[in-house]
């Protein structure tokens, strides 16, 4: 299945790989793009999340 979309590689160790694993056939992912796709889109929704917490806590001092 051919995508117009950027690709790019990464390099992870044997535990961070097991991980993922572990993360796609606990959520029933098809595949580690998949997966690891949606750890990213959590991870930058956290931080997103976490920018805004800190923002309004400032604001309140």
């Amino acid at each position: 299945m051919p995508t117009e979309k950027p690709r790019y590689c990464i390099t992870v160790d044997d535990e961070m790989l097991k991980e993922i694993d572990d993360f796609r056939f606990g959520n029933r992912y098809n595949s580690r793009s998949q997966a690891t796709l949606e750890l990213i889109r959590l991870g930058l929704q956290a931080l997103k999340e976490q920018k805004t917490m800190q923002e309004n806590s400032e604001e309140g001092e």
